[in-house]
């Protein structure tokens, strides 16, 4: 299934619509073949018994299906698949043993290893459940046909999981960047958590985030990537049929499920699971127009959004623009911080492109939760561009990105934004109001940019850094952009 950037969604929630029941083969001792025909308007996952028999060492499942012509701008037919075992297909994940979406065609679980995106632990028997997603379906319908192969003897030793220390080497209190939106293969990236940290240092970054599509297998694989100056953070891409958001930095070994739509009202339960394992809850790319993509839960659970996610995009500056307007409502107080990641899954994708920039009083998992929690962050397109916001009281008050600074309403306030490593890029400051000024990019080094207001005039500042537009009069992509300073009246 070739799909882009931000069409590789595994599925979620269960629908009403019939489902052909499945014609099991006549089995042999260590073959059972599934077959079935899904129709249009079918649940977004239908569940596939297979009746595992006792002694099984290996259990090795692969899928074919049929993908008929169809018309222009009609969509094709796009299966997804995984599988649960014995304890069952609840939801909340007790009997999830793995997913792969549509990435790969087969998969096989032991009790010493699987197949990344899937979880080692012995083969019991009973009633397992193979899980298909019709991602899109055909008018003629989804025929399937999922061959389970079972190997007996006796099972190796089951690994106990190494996890990523919650703390790396760092500078103190001090600007971190980073990127909490990357896969591996342990979901649809092409990278193995190794080959994706070597990619995130060699891009100047200080931590990470893994978010694979409905699965934690990831979660101890990186511990072969570790180096001590790299932050690893364990989490999860929840990839529903009504938006997808990231779990960020949860504990190790923690899975969300993914199978619910926003109007069944169980966002909620799954929001309180990522904040009970200690993690942010992130909608990612709210505003993508692939199928499933576009975020339809609001942002009531929210802990933060990614405004940016990847090269900067029409639907990026709808994000945008649609954040700015939950700060126009807000007193600085109660706010949502945006932030940025790349998405990575794949060459030409870049991890750290872009970036989120976090001031944290150290290189831990909950010194940068906390950073950006309290929106002490701004958003830049790679390591080369660093920003300096603040804004100052005429009695030397002070408040940087993220912060209130107190000072009588009609108080001059000295806003100054400082940029580098964006040459010929334009300055913007963007208040309650909308944009308050603009200054044409310069010559390469640090630019700067001052203004001057009062809380009576402006509730809140924050600063956009943007390449010269290339269709007037829309605004060019984006370089760099800040949380707001807030300036509350006293």
């Amino acid at each position: 299934m070739a799909l882009t950037r931000r069409e590789l969604l595994a599925t979620g929630a269960t629908g009403a619509a019939a489902v052909a029941t499945p014609h099991l083969s006549a089995p042999s001792p260590d073959t059972r073949i599934l077959r079935g025909t899904i129709p249009p308007g079918a649940p977004d996952f239908v569940e596939v018994p297979l009746d595992v028999p006792p002694g099984v060492r290996e259990l090795r499942v692969g899928y074919t299906y049929g993908r008929p012509p169809v018309p222009p701008g009609t969509p094709g037919n796009a299966l997804d698949i995984g599988i649960f075992d014995q304890h069952g297909t609840a939801l909340g994940g007790r009997g999830f043993r793995g997913w792969s979406g549509g990435a790969r065609t087969e998969f096989f679980l032991r009790a010493d290893d699987a197949t990344p995106g899937y979880v080692p632990g012995p083969i019991r028997p009973g009633r397992w459940h193979v899980l298909l997603g019709p991602y899109t379906v055909a008018p003629q319908g989804l025929p399937y046909e999922i061959t389970a192969r079972f190997a007996f003897g006796e099972p190796g030793p089951a690994p106990r999981p190494a996890y990523p220390p919650q703390r790396a080497r760092g500078r103190g209190r001090a600007w971190y960047r980073g990127d909490c939106h990357i896969h591996s293969v342990h979901s649809d990236g092409r990278r193995t958590p190794a080959e994706t940290a070597d990619l995130a240092r060699a891009a100047g970054l200080d931590f990470i985030n893994s978010s694979d599509h409905n699965t934690h297998t990831a979660h101890a694989a990186w511990a072969d990537a570790l180096s001590p100056d790299l932050l690893i953070l364990t989490g999860e891409e929840i990839t529903t049929r009504t938006g997808h958001v990231l779990a960020v930095g949860t504990d190790p070994g923690t899975f969300v499920d993914w199978r619910y739509r926003a109007r069944e009202g169980r966002f909620g339960r799954f929001a309180r699971t990522i904040r009970g394992a200690g993690g942010l809850v992130v909608p990612a790319h709210p505003h993508a127009t692939c199928i499933g993509c576009a975020w339809k839960f609001g942002l009531g659970e929210a802990d933060a959004v990614e405004v940016w996610n990847g090269p900067w995009t029409p639907d990026d500056e709808v994000s945008l623009a649609s954040w700015d307007a939950t700060l126009r409502g807000a007193d600085g107080e109660r706010w949502l911080p945006a932030v940025a990641h790349s998405d990575y899954h794949r060459d030409p994708d870049r991890v750290g492109g872009p970036q989120t920039v976090v001031l944290a009083e150290d290189l831990t998992r909950d010194a940068v939760l906390a950073g950006i929690r309290a929106g002490r962050a701004y958003a830049a397109e790679s390591a080369q561009v660093t920003v300096a916001f603040e804004a100052v009281g005429g009695r030397g008050e002070h408040a940087g990105i993220g912060e209130r600074l107190r000072v009588a309403p009609d108080a001059d306030v000295l806003v100054r934004l400082t940029v580098t490593g964006a040459p010929d890029c334009e300055l913007r400051l963007i208040t309650d109001q909308g944009p308050a000024v603009t200054t044409p990019g310069g010559a390469p080094g640090a630019a700067v940019l001052e203004w001057h207001t009062t809380p009576a005039r402006s509730a809140y500042v924050r600063a956009e850094v943007r390449h010269p537009a290339v269709a007037p009069p829309l605004p060019g992509a984006m370089a760099a952009f800040t949380n707001p300073v807030w300036l509350p009246v006293a």
